[in-house]
């Protein structure tokens, strides 16, 4: 993937709107960690004060898709004439509240992410030791029925069957 992003970057490079650029998170641990990169390669796109997930191709033609197509300006408090009458509305709301006050509702928001998150992983591991307890459960049935002779009833019917063809 790095070479079709270094080509990426060489389109865009010196774009008056669009940035297309890297950051080695192996030095620049303090701003990977400020926009949650954990896992590389990970890319991100849109205002700088909030960054969506990439998730689409990693090849060049989908990455030049995704650049010419969501690399706009978008709908945001930097370009609230971008946006239709509701998102206005929620925006200016937004606005509006002192600091402390939306600072307190992120903080909830992202704990009820933080919450679903950590029920989804307490699923998974439930699954998991599921899946685990499945697994042995059929490997011991299976081992039960091959105990009872399945190989050796097998191995003396194909020897039945080559047995005829050797009388004819």
């Amino acid at each position: 993937m790095k070479p079709d992003w270094d080509v990426l970057m060489q389109e865009y490079e010196g774009d008056a709107t669009k940035l297309v650029g890297d950051v080695d998170c192996t030095t620049e641990d303090e701003l990977c960690e400020t926009y949650g990169i954990q896992g590389f390669p990970t890319l991100k796109y849109g205002d700088v004060h909030n960054l969506q997930d990439y998730e689409g191709g990693r090849d060049l033609p989908s990455l030049q898709e995704h650049a010419k197509t969501k690399l706009v300006p978008q709908c945001g408090p930097k370009n609230i004439d971008l946006c239709d009458d509701e998102t206005r509305a929620e925006i200016e709301k937004l606005l509006e509240m002192p600091p402390d006050v939306l600072d307190g509702e992120i903080t909830k928001l992202e704990s009820g992410l933080a919450d679903v998150e950590a029920a989804f992983v307490k699923a998974v591991e439930l699954l998991q030791k599921q899946y685990e307890k499945l697994s042995e459960d059929k490997e011991e049935a299976l081992e039960e029925i091959q105990d009872q002779g399945l190989s050796m009833m097998k191995s003396v019917k194909a020897f039945q069957k080559s047995s005829s063809h050797d009388e004819l």
